[in-house]
């Protein structure tokens, strides 16, 4: 298992094959030992079981909540906060989604929001956008979820709005101040490592459960791509332009404002576009602490393995998030051409264009507020009945009709791969596993990683947790496993294919575009509520990817040489095998790591369809208050997990750049 996962994960500065011996020998060594110590020193821990340090824990919630109205830093600081959120939230859903105002209704009706929706998409994108956003927010209420729908988009709204108060400021800092940038870099990279589940625990101790610890969770996970790719647009400003503008005079704060930030607009719409996207994903998920919308929808289907509500709300996410990607993906590719085309005689033609969508649009707003049949969606309309039905049936009959197919790739994949990895984990001592962790840190990386791991596996034992967080690395592993498989022979396609990558990057893109909670749930009806069933959620959810990063690595390998390869005699798969992936090997190592820790998140969220262990642990922490001091312990234990085995992947994609060699 780890051999192959190795082999994929490209070379280092020694030769290829004396890594992989070495890799080769750790596994049999620990196979051997395994053998002999099976069973000791495993550390196992039972559902219901607390350590000392779990009631510590506890305890230390108990304190925390008892301290909430007497606490200066809740009195003057945590509570305002809170309240200020809260509010922003209320206020925002009384304008679309809830009566408010003393009103029966929201301010604004279906139509109104509708039209409001299609204006925007049309003045800041196109007519084919504003036709896809009309069709998209018709349809919220055709399946009958427009009040769910509207709650989770004055969710995202409001945490948008905050993090790009946030992050927009950070970023442009980060990218006229080198020291600010070196700084905040790491701090981005350990927030967008952690997977979004280990956000939820701790928020809650300090801002109850609710919108607003809903919308600290989305901020905290939205601000990172705001803050990266704003210092990206700020800094990719060519210098000559810079030293122009200097030598005309202009000061720091006049080159940033006249010449800086209207160069990197695009870039800073793109980040806006990567915010909006991250926050939909994390509303989604925050529906574990009660936070509003189609979330909660969702989760409470697959509590109850509804898959036809759940895929009903499931739908109503993916046309949220598909109908918010094109719009702001059309908002960037406009500004770059207006910014490419400069002012046109056309403007006196927008003008009354963009008058006469207002005056529509302002009508549509009235008419909702002054009527219940342009206010309230109506009932009659609702098709959602007819979708939860179709899904219960398709669920129904690919349960019949394809169990026999079904069964047999899951009884392949758990007996096979999954149950004796997870045997070889479990069963070991905890020992034998830190010794074979840092060998293998030894071999792939460097001795900062093998401080770190040391560190890391000594937190995990620390936290009470190790039996639950090695099933977890069991599964995640697999389906990294399973995810290279497809990155590898997808990616050399799509890299040797134009027409493969024209036809398949679209399908990929649409699938990285939809949040992951969601993907749990046509899955779900094809396995029932397994482990299993995480472990495909997370090779379909890091599959993307994992194989883009490969065809972008396969497509980089020089023409010249695949054309000398070929003319030397060497067949389709030599080229491939030798010549090709080899020298994307960087590419394909760095594919590695990132689908590793998409695989975990996900891996993690299956806790909610019978994953267990860790993502589990936490997941009860939420639900059951005798076990708070748990779930924070394996939010800690997740993110420690998570940290080592990037840390170790991602130096071995920085030391198998062929680039790093030549430095070297």
């Amino acid at each position: 298992m780890m051999a192959a996962l190795s082999t994929l994960s490209g070379g280092l500065r020694r030769p290829l094959w004396p890594r992989r011996y070495l890799l080769a020998a750790v596994i049999v060594a620990w196979v051997l030992v395994w053998l002999f110590v099976r069973g000791q020193d495993t550390l196992q821990l039972g559902g219901a079981e607390l350590t000392p340090l779990h009631a510590r824990l506890n305890e230390g919630s108990e304190a925390i909540d008892n301290s909430r109205n007497d606490n200066p830093l809740f009195l003057y600081f945590i509570n305002y906060i809170r309240l200020f959120l809260d509010e922003s939230i209320t206020f925002v859903q009384g304008l679309i989604s809830q009566p408010s105002f003393g009103r029966p209704l929201p301010v604004i009706g279906w139509l109104g929001v509708v039209a409001i929706a299609t204006a925007v998409a049309w003045l800041y994108g196109n007519r084919k956008v504003a036709l896809l956003t009309l069709a998209g927010f018709v349809s919220f209420g055709l399946l009958g979820l427009w009040e769910e729908s509207m709650d989770t988009l004055a969710l995202v709204l409001a945490a948008v709005a905050l993090s790009l108060l946030i992050g927009i400021p950070l970023g442009i800092w980060a990218g006229v101040n080198d020291r600010f940038n070196r700084l905040v870099t790491p701090v981005l990279d350990f927030m967008q490592t952690m997977p979004t589940f280990v956000y939820l625990a701790p928020l809650t101790l300090f801002f109850l459960i609710g919108p607003a610890s809903a919308t600290v969770a989305t901020i905290i996970y939205a601000v990172p791509p705001a803050i990266r790719i704003t210092a990206h647009g700020i800094r990719e400003v060519q210098p000559e332009t810079l030293e122009a503008s200097t030598s005309l005079g202009s000061t720091p704060w006049q080159s940033l404002r006249k010449v800086q930030l209207p160069l990197a607009k695009r870039t800073i719409v793109v980040g806006i576009n990567q915010t909006i996207m991250a926050a939909l994903c994390m509303v989604s998920i925050a529906a574990l602490i009660d936070a509003p919308g189609l979330g909660k929808s969702v989760l409470k289907a697959l509590e109850t393995l509804d898959v036809g509500t759940a895929f009903n709300a499931g739908l109503a996410i993916v046309v949220m998030a598909i109908v918010l990607d094109r719009l702001t993906s059309a908002a960037s590719r406009r500004v770059e051409v207006a910014h490419r085309a400069g002012r046109t005689q056309r403007a006196g033609r927008r003008r009354i264009e963009v008058a006469a969508v207002l005056a529509v649009t302002a009508a549509a707003v009235y008419l909702s507020h002054i009527y219940v049949w342009a206010a309230e969606f109506a009932t009659d309309a609702n098709v959602g009945p007819y979708v939860r039905r179709g899904a219960d049936a398709a669920s129904q009959w690919a349960q019949d009709n394809l169990f026999v197919y079904t069964s047999a790739f899951k009884n392949l994949i758990t007996y096979s791969l999954l149950n004796p990895f997870e045997a070889l984990l479990t069963g070991s001592p905890w020992w034998l596993i830190g010794i074979v962790v840092i060998a293998f840190a030894a071999i792939l990386s460097n001795i900062r990683v093998v401080i770190m791991c040391a560190v890391s596996l000594g937190l995990l034992v620390g936290l009470g947790l190790w039996q639950d967080t090695m099933v977890t690395l069991a599964s995640t592993l697999v389906a990294t496993v399973l995810v290279m498989i497809l990155g590898v022979a997808f990616g050399v396609w799509m890299g040797r294919s134009g027409r493969v990558d024209q036809v398949l990057r679209p399908v990929l893109d649409a699938g990285q575009t939809m949040p992951h909670f969601v993907y749990l749930v046509p899955i779900l009806g094809l396995f029932g509520a397994t482990r299993f069933t995480a472990i495909v959620a997370a090779v379909v959810y890091a599959a993307p990817v994992a194989i883009k990063l490969t065809a972008d690595g396969i497509r980089g390998v020089s023409s010249s040489t695949v054309e000398a390869a070929t003319a030397a005699g060497s067949s389709t798969w030599q080229v491939i095998s030798k010549v090709q992936l080899p020298m994307a090997r960087s590419a394909v190592t760095l594919a590695t790591s990132q689908g590793l820790i998409y695989v975990l998140a996900m891996v993690v969220v299956g806790g909610l369809v019978g994953a267990g262990a860790l993502g589990y642990d936490v997941v009860a922490g939420f639900s059951q208050l005798q076990l708070r001091g748990k779930g924070l312990a394996a939010g800690v234990a997740i993110v420690v997990l998570g940290l080592m085995l990037e840390r170790i992947t991602r130096t071995a994609a920085r030391r198998a750049d062929p680039m790093a060699h030549g430095t070297r």
